[in-house]
């Protein structure tokens, strides 16, 4: 469990178009990411703890990350409430041209629970970047997901391979592995 009161939540790109799986590779792994990423949310809010949502805002017109797009737009499940800030980014990394960090240490805190889509891009730049901005880092295994991947070889990688190397590559380094269970319970 997280007891700290301040300590942060940061769900990153939690939008729509990740359900658009041809796009991204296909074969999404971690079928109970929305559920996860809902059970984490749930008890920030019930414990009035700090959330912010970060949303990509991609600059290509055809990615359905695009803010203008229904696609672009957070997941229903977990739609921000009033007061809870919503940071558009155009980098892979939260941090990287938002005011993240400012957010942040407003709330004077330097503890982050991290989690979204997907392992291996958006949510693992922004874990490595908070690590190197001197926050201390959970990230939620079990709520982040990422797709197959083709190699610059033409090999196909499987979702689930990615991921577990992803947090392989994270924990102990860059922050902590956790899961849900661990986080809320």
């Amino acid at each position: 469990m997280t007891n700290s009161n301040n300590t942060a939540l940061i769900l990153i790109d939690c939008q729509e178009g990740f359900h658009e799986w041809d796009y991204w590779g296909g074969n999404r792994n971690n079928p109970d990411v929305e559920q996860n990423l809902k059970s984490l949310l749930e008890f920030w809010r019930e414990h009035n703890r700090p959330i912010a949502h970060v949303i990509h805002h991609s600059l290509n017109p055809e990615s359905p990350l695009r803010r203008e797009k229904p696609t672009g737009k957070i997941m229903v499940p977990l739609t921000p409430r009033k007061g809870e800030p919503v940071i558009f980014k155009r980098a892979n990394s939260a941090f990287a041209g938002t005011d993240l960090d400012g957010y942040l240490r407003r709330l004077n805190t330097n503890r982050l629970v991290i989690a979204g889509l997907t392992t291996n891009h958006c949510v693992g730049t922004s874990v490595r970047m908070a690590e190197n901005m001197g926050y201390t880092v959970k990230m939620v295994g079990d709520a982040c997901a990422t797709f197959d991947r083709l190699g610059p070889t033409g090999k196909t990688y499987k979702a689930q391979q990615i991921h577990e190397m992803a947090l392989a590559d994270l924990h102990g380094e860059f922050c902590q592995v956790v899961d849900v269970a661990e986080v809320v319970g």
